[in-house]
């Protein structure tokens, strides 16, 4: 992980799109810090595409996806997509708006699918000493979560056991600096991002990998930052780096929103010279 002052300046003014992670990346103890929206903000100002794509469920992300100057923001690890203002938002009654949803699965695979993981959660809860589900649960459309950071704490081994007993049941794993995530289908936050612009663009993400940046700060990042060229990990992504099998090219001096807030300025003075 090189230090983010060294990405070159060339390399960086060619980027037109930015996908970041939410917890720990752009926010800092649960919220989104003035320097990161500030942020988001200066990077839609400039004309690049923002788009946050996270573990986290729908309907915690839906008050986000309404203020925060995103193009969408992708959730559940790659399976919904909300849409913000000029890509979806319809007027309501009274000058409200209703977010527009977009799913990869079906409404018959994801009924089936929420069945059989409120099963593996159970079991999940029964079979690991302290396990919880997360408390964003509520809102979970097509995955189950698992806290071990947020607001309990797991031991690794403990953690290491609900992923095996997720993946025994033929659920799909993942662990973020907060949750233990599991889902049935092939998506995750790479298919996600190929998804996503697709739906919203119309374009190919493979066959422009290299105008993008991907932002995180944890093991389930690991799939991006070995896909995208550019890559960057906020400082807190130490406290993993023993776990990654796929560093990030670059890292930040700051941590969380900090960290975020240099990778967009970086790409703005790029774009100024």
């Amino acid at each position: 992980m090189h230090p983010l002052t060294r990405w070159l300046a060339n390399e960086r003014a060619q980027i037109f799109g930015v996908f970041t992670d939410i917890d720990d990346t752009l926010t800092t103890e649960g919220a989104i810090t003035p320097d990161a929206l500030q942020a988001l903000g200066d990077l839609k100002a400039a004309g690049l595409h923002v788009i946050p794509i996270t573990g986290r469920p729908v309907g915690w992300s839906e008050p986000f996806a309404l203020s925060w100057p995103v193009d969408a923001i992708v959730a559940e690890n790659g399976a919904v997509a909300l849409l913000s203002d000029e890509n979806g938002l319809q007027p309501l009654y009274g000058g409200r708006k209703a977010l527009s949803k977009l799913y990869q699965q079906d409404a018959p695979t994801r009924a089936a699918n929420y069945a059989r993981m409120q099963q593996v959660a159970g079991r999940v809860v029964r079979e690991v000493p302290g396990a919880v589900l997360s408390e964003d649960s509520p809102g979970r459309e097509t995955d189950i979560a698992i806290d071990h950071s947020e607001f309990v704490h797991l031991p690794p081994e403990s953690i290491a056991h609900a992923v095996q007993i997720m993946q025994s049941e033929g659920m799909n794993a993942t662990v973020s600096s907060i949750h233990i995530n599991g889902w049935f289908g092939a998506h995750n936050k790479l298919e996600g991002a190929r998804w996503i612009v697709r739906e919203l663009f119309g374009r190919d993400l493979d066959s422009e990998m290299d105008r993008w940046v991907y932002v995180g700060d944890s093991t389930n990042d690991q799939l991006m930052f070995e896909a995208f060229p550019h890559s960057v990990g906020v400082a807190n992504i130490r406290r993993f780096e023993a776990e990654l099998s796929h560093k990030p090219r670059y890292i930040t001096e700051g941590e969380r929103g900090a960290g975020f807030a240099e990778v967009a300025a970086a790409l703005l003075a790029a774009r100024s010279r």
